[in-house]
């Protein structure tokens, strides 16, 4: 099993936004840029413009388990950061998971490689 930390900081965020490569899914956006650190960093972001503080956090806790469950389908020394877009918001795990899972494979940086 992988090792990911939380990526917490504004300039580490940018950086991926900036320099990254984005897909898209559905109900989310991927952004994934190299580190070089052999593990992977992982933030989230939910736009208070999109619900209130309790369906905010419910959208980050289906994020997190559904790149948990899947986090060896990633590459490994990779940034990532997950936006949430407003159909996130009152939406089941597993269209969650289906929407990461779609942004992924569009996403050749992201991916593993066998």
């Amino acid at each position: 099993m992988k090792n990911t930390v939380s990526l917490k900081e504004n300039h580490l965020f940018r950086r991926v936004y900036y320099r990254g490569v984005s897909s898209a899914g559905s109900h989310l956006v991927l952004y994934c840029r190299k580190n070089n650190l052999g593990y992977n960093r992982l933030g989230l972001t939910v736009s208070a413009k999109l619900a209130g503080a309790v369906q905010r956090n419910r959208v980050k806790r289906l994020l997190r388990e559904a790149y948990r469950l899947h986090e060896d389908a990633f590459a490994t020394g990779v940034d990532l950061v997950l936006v949430a877009r407003g159909r996130a918001v009152g939406a089941t795990y597993w269209e969650i998971e289906k929407s990461l899972l779609h942004a992924l494979r569009q996403n050749k940086a992201a991916a593993a490689h066998p």
